[in-house]
């Protein structure tokens, strides 16, 4: 590339090109940081057996401790979007990293549920924060042909970081006790921020959008493109939802680009499509919580001894790392929305399916493969379908926005499975019922560009790049 004065639309030049080894270390980063996401989010499963035999406690008082996280990521993805389309994905994200490593090193000290239920909280904040700009980075640097695949890829992460959680905590804890598994939980991201600082680069989409440092976006793309050169370059970020540049010089100088991120989320382009993927996230996860806190009880009722149930039950996450590897590649060759939609509509079907597979073990748990396999996929898949929703100055806060009403939806899966078990209802029941949230879920995803407007110049554009 020449350098004759000329504009350079950065995410044109990244999709142009091979996907380096620059970004196979940004997935890299990324991904370690699901991963611990991941192994932090399930620590308190993992200790609490331990907590219940060493505190002489009830097994029902740590819901407070098992939901104080989840409330948690709610309220740290909620403030982290608008943040970091103010200030940078990275300094956000590397903050969130350290600071959810510093919470789960002090909750390794506590000596009270109340106390625990509190930096369980505080450790909630930073992952709630570390994971919608996970998202957005990885979406940003990814070419277009490729960038659902990179972002479930990245999301495979977070299934790693369970199974070493549970590894090692089946190793830790007889050796050195539960407050161990924290300790993990707390250094391995400690160490993970300095990494991030040194080796994670930040957005050139956010810093073309913020008219910041043409120099240092240069350095950047370099390290993609080596061969390429861009002495005097103007970069840029046009935003091919509205046909034209997203960016303007100087900050507060234009009325759009001043608006406030979460002002474009809910405007009204947007606003009929946030809150579809709001509905089909929460519905998404209500329907993988309920499953995930209560198959091993619903088994039992069944008639399946205790053993048995929880080999059933691991049968749910096992396929999820092919799923949003599979998933992914098919929403980077057709439209995503319609993707996602089926795959809840499968979803749908495989809970009805489940429902009436009991007493046929060999197909029951091919059943439950698949059912967490699809779940799964479409639960993860909804991240790279929102970061390909929105425009650069606000995809932070649409991905952290989602993620943060989805986690209600978590935390409603849980209460409702625990309604349905004190109602007395039964297997085939649950999962009828499932099927239900299933629908609500394929019908938002599937609806959610209806009412978004398009201007003529950008027409062709939305529908080639909006939704990959």
């Amino acid at each position: 590339m020449t350098s004759a004065e000329r504009s350079v639309d950065v995410q044109a030049f990244i999709d142009e090109q091979r996907f380096s080894p620059f970004q196979w270390t940004i997935l890299v980063l990324c991904f370690l940081v699901v991963a611990a996401d991941g192994f932090d989010t399930a620590a308190v499963g993992f200790i609490a057996p331990s907590l219940v035999e060493q505190w002489g406690i009830a097994r029902s008082s740590l819901g407070p401790v098992m939901s104080a996280a989840l409330v948690g990521l709610g309220i740290g993805a909620l403030a982290a979007g608008p943040c970091a389309d103010r200030i940078g994905r990275k300094m956000v994200l590397v903050l969130s990293v350290f600071f959810f490593g510093v919470w789960s090193l002090a909750a390794a000290r506590a000596t009270s549920i109340e106390s625990l239920t509190l930096l369980r909280f505080f450790t909630g904040l930073g992952l709630g924060a570390a994971m919608p700009n996970a998202v957005t980075l990885m979406s940003e640097y990814a070419p277009a042909r490729i960038r659902a695949v990179a972002v479930n890829a990245m999301f495979c992460g977070f299934s790693c970081g369970l199974a070493v959680g549970g590894l090692a905590s089946a190793w830790l804890i007889p050796h050195f006790g539960w407050p161990s598994v924290l300790v993990a939980g707390g250094v391995g991201p400690i160490a993970l921020s300095v990494l991030l600082i040194l080796m994670l680069p930040e957005s050139v989409q956010f810093l073309a959008v913020r008219r910041r440092a043409d120099q240092r976006i240069a350095r950047i793309l370099q390290r993609i493109a080596p061969h390429s050169r861009f002495d005097g370059c103007r970069f840029i970020a046009l935003d091919a939802r509205a046909g034209r540049e997203a960016a303007t010089h100087g900050a507060g100088k234009s009325g759009e680009r001043a608006q406030w991120a979460l002002g474009v989320v809910l405007s009204s382009r947007y606003r009929f499509g946030t809150l579809m993927l709001w509905l089909a996230y929460f519905m998404g996860l209500l329907i993988y919580y309920l499953l995930t806190n209560w198959l091993p009880t619903l088994f039992k009722d069944t008639g399946f001894s205790g053993e048995k149930a929880a080999l059933m039950t691991s049968l749910f996450p096992l396929g999820g790392v092919l799923g949003n590897l599979c998933v992914g590649w098919i929403m980077d060759r057709f439209a995503g929305h319609r993707v996602v939609a089926m795959t809840y509509v499968l979803v749908g079907l495989l809970v009805l399916f489940v429902g009436h597979g009991v007493g046929h073990q060999v197909w029951l748990g091919t059943l439950i493969f698949l059912t967490g396999t699809v779940t799964t996929s479409a639960v993860t898949s909804m991240s790279a379908l929102a970061a390909s929703f929105y425009p650069t100055r606000a995809r932070a806060t649409g991905v952290a926005w989602m993620l943060g009403i989805g986690r209600i939806g978590g935390v409603a899966g849980a209460l409702v499975g625990a309604a349905l078990m004190g109602l007395g209802w039964q297997f085939g029941a649950v999962f009828s019922l499932l099927a239900v949230p299933a629908v609500i879920a394929a019908s938002g995803v599937f609806l959610m560009m209806r009412r978004v407007p398009l201007d003529q110049s950008s027409e062709g554009e939305v529908a080639a790049v909006a939704l990959e």
